[in-house]
């Protein structure tokens, strides 16, 4: 690694953060680098990638922002990132230097990971952040005793008061340019015994893939340490046969010598630490976490702290609903005034209309989710920052345990019934992979605000208005079933798919309950803006693509000049004795080009498929063009009957055109059980495409959403098939 640093002056240093959960990484992340920061993911993982662009000693530094992780022992591709990145294994230049993040009050556990790190072979910074919480607790650190006994540089900071940045900085730049010469002094953590087989495993590699022979050699122990994790199949996917028999036989001689892997690193690691520890740290009896403490004797309560819990999210959902509907109102407001301006500018035609209906609607269904996503996100990151978010996902594990998951998993699904937009980004605070995929393929199931409209519509119009038993209202009782119905589903399929697809370990998870602490406001808006910019700039584009499309096919192929005709002859004589009539006329003109584009022609040749539910063309219609969003289906509607894009789902002339709508053999169209097949669908069906956009930006795939599209469609169109199918025999 000398040579890079020292060959190539023109390139960027690339410097890595990595550390615990919890220890202030991100936030020592953001101050660090500003909003000068570009995201992504990791090659073929779900992980994303943060990077930020600085400048330290007149140097350009890249910071990489890793994972949180609380060991070097992955498991799956996700957990094996730091690792790669660490070793250079992924394909990009290992990192001139590791800035390992500790909690200053907490570092007998985060100094695990730091021991790990250290044997890497690349050049590290020890960073004890929380160093003010450190303090508060009585700590004393002989900072000077802990950098001798590591062999690396020590810098206290307090990252969310922006206290001691520019020492980190200065002695980054320090150890930067002194190169990798000088070497770590904790070689001997590890037994004599364990260090003599990972030379063996060590000398068998023959594939290095160009990467230091530091890098290799720990690679070699954490096969070695790691049995059938994910540096084992890596090294075995590249090495022959000898090398796969030498590992094995490394482990037997560890085995038959009394050592048990890989219980056996854990307890010579924390021996290092504690005998460490002891020299340079002491801690006042009585002192440390006495506020954290209290608070938490209530906070955390089965039967008190749950219920605070609970009143907690009711708030905050509460007030995400109180907040974003005007906010949203008035995004639409705004929109609508450039869609008049737009009216007004240019006459009738394709181009106004792909302005108005395709460019500046496409927009509004982006910008529509930015309240939702701002709001939820500024509430988990003070709620994180403050450390009661760890709180809430402790106190709900038990209850999330029954699907399978972990309560980090609760805050998420919750979201949902908002809008799954927001809720599938809230999984990010979700470190274990499968919870993490499980909770995003089940959060569009929860009933969001976008279904309601059709609930409303089809309950209004044909469930009786009667009471159930003589107490409960039965429309009441239904639209309650329909808002629960996807909870009710999601529980025995987030059961089944963590015992099939996503089988392994067990959710428990392993959770820091942090001290309690003020948050930083400045932090936390740096963590509402990325998660913002992150929604437009890449799920936003392609939601905004699909909008144009869907208008594309509602338009195309038709005659629009009689349309266009009668839109100007409205729009300059509207005052016109006539102009009843010709608004009758372009409302027949709007349904009938509907039905003849591709749109309409889809809905057609779809028919025979949901013909069995008791829909006709015209719903199908519908269901596709809902595919930019689920209320879209109210307004289409209205333009198949020719009452126009503008109807409401309370709306008296489009309940009565259903109710009047006919088969060809005169039986009407829509009954009761038609009503129930059309709700269940759609409370079941994936019909979002803003939902299956951010499903293919947190995954990292086009796999999961299509897989999402396809299972909960066909989930969708049973539960619909069966609720007709039995209704129809009563």
């Amino acid at each position: 690694m000398a040579d890079l640093v020292g060959s190539t002056p023109n390139r960027p240093w690339r410097v890595a953060l990595i550390g615990n959960p919890n220890t202030g990484k991100s936030t020592l992340f953001n101050a660090l680098s500003g909003l000068r920061v570009r995201t992504g993911n990791y090659p073929g993982v779900t992980v994303e990638q943060r990077v930020g662009r600085v400048v330290w000693g007149g140097r350009e530094v890249d910071l990489l922002d890793l994972p949180g992780t609380y060991s070097l022992a992955p498991r799956s591709p996700d957990e094996m990132v730091a690792v790669q990145v660490l070793t250079g294994v992924s394909g990009e230049p290992a990192p001139d230097l590791v800035i390992c993040i500790c909690n200053a009050a907490a570092l007998e556990r985060n100094l695990y990971l730091a021991t790990q790190v250290l044997e890497s072979g690349v050049p590290v910074v020890l960073c004890l952040n929380m160093w003010d919480a450190a303090q508060a607790a009585g700590l004393q650190i002989d900072t000077a005793a802990l950098s001798a006994g590591l062999g690396v540089p020590v810098v206290c900071t307090s990252a969310s008061r922006r206290e001691g940045l520019e020492e980190l900085q200065r002695v980054a730049v320090d150890r930067l340019q002194a190169g990798p010469f000088s070497q770590c002094a904790v070689k001997d953590i590890l037994s004599a015994e364990i260090r003599r087989e990972v030379v063996a495993v060590f000398a068998a590699q023959r594939s290095t893939g160009g990467i230091s022979s530091n890098a290799a050699e720990f690679l070699a122990s954490r096969a070695l340490l790691d049995p059938e994790g994910s540096v084992e199949k890596l090294l075995l996917s590249q090495e022959d046969s000898q090398f796969a028999a030498t590992l094995t036989q490394a482990r037997e001689r560890l085995r038959v010598g009394g050592i048990e892997i890989p219980s056996t690193e854990a307890r010579q690691r924390y021996h290092f630490i504690g005998r460490l520890l002891h020299t340079v740290q002491s801690r006042p009896v009585g002192r440390s976490g006495q506020l954290t403490d209290r608070l938490d004797a209530i906070l955390t309560h089965s039967v008190a702290g749950l219920a605070i819990c609970l009143g907690v999210l009711l708030l905050l959902f509460s007030t995400i609903y109180w907040f974003t509907a005007p906010l949203s109102d008035g995004v639409e407001s705004l929109l609508g005034l450039v869609s008049e301006t737009v009216t007004g500018s240019l006459a009738p035609g394709p181009l106004r209309s792909l302005l108005t209906d395709g460019v500046i609607a496409g927009v509004g269904a982006v910008l529509v989710f930015l309240p939702q996503i701002c709001l939820l996100f500024l509430f988990i990151g003070l709620l994180e920052d403050c450390g009661y978010m760890a709180r809430a996902a402790w106190l709900m594990d038990r209850l999330m345990s029954v699907m399978g998951l972990s309560g980090r998993s609760f805050l998420p699904l919750m979201s949902s019934f908002a809008c799954a937009v927001p809720g599938i980004m809230a999984t990010r605070v979700i470190e274990n992979r499968r919870d993490r995929f499980v909770t995003i393929l089940i959060a569009p199931l929860m009933s969001c605000s976008a279904r309601l409209p059709v609930y409303v519509l089809m309950i209004g119009t044909f469930i009786p208005d009667q009471q159930l038993a003589g107490l409960l209202p039965l429309r009441a009782v239904v639209l309650f079933v329909m808002s629960i119905l996807g909870l009710v589903v999601a529980v025995p399929l987030a059961f089944v798919l963590r015992r099939t697809a996503f089988r392994g370990e067990s959710s428990g998870f392993l959770l820091e309950l942090p001290d309690y602490r003020l948050p930083s406001l400045r932090v936390v808006v740096l963590r509402v803006w990325e998660s913002a910019w992150s929604f437009v700039s890449r799920a936003g584009t392609l939601i905004f693509a699909a909008s144009v499309l869907v208008w594309a096919a509602g338009s195309f192929p038709g005659n629009h000049s009689e349309r266009y005709q009668l839109m100007s002859r409205l729009e300059t004589e509207a005052d016109s004795a006539d102009a009843p009539i010709w608004e009758a006329r372009l409302r027949e003109l709007n349904a009938a080009q509907l039905e003849g584009s591709l749109l309409g022609m889809s809905g057609r040749a779809v028919e025979p498929v949901f013909r069995p539910l008791g829909w006709d063309w015209r719903v199908g219609v519908g269901v596709l063009a809902s595919f930019p969003a689920r209320e879209v289906v109210i307004a289409t509607l209205g333009t198949i009957y020719s009452l126009g894009g503008d109807v409401t789902e309370e709306d008296e002339g489009l309940r009565g055109a259903l109710r009047a709508a006919v088969w060809p053999d005169g039986r009407p169209v829509y009954n009761v059980p038609v009503a129930l097949s059309v709700m269940v669908f759609f409370a079941l069906c994936a019909q979002c495409v803003s939902t299956l956009m951010v499903i293919q930006r947190e995954t990292n795939s086009w796999r999961w959403p299509l897989a999402c599209f396809v299972w909960m469609t066909g989930l969708a169109w049973l539960g619909a098939l069966f609720v007709y199918q039995v209704g129809m025999r009563f």
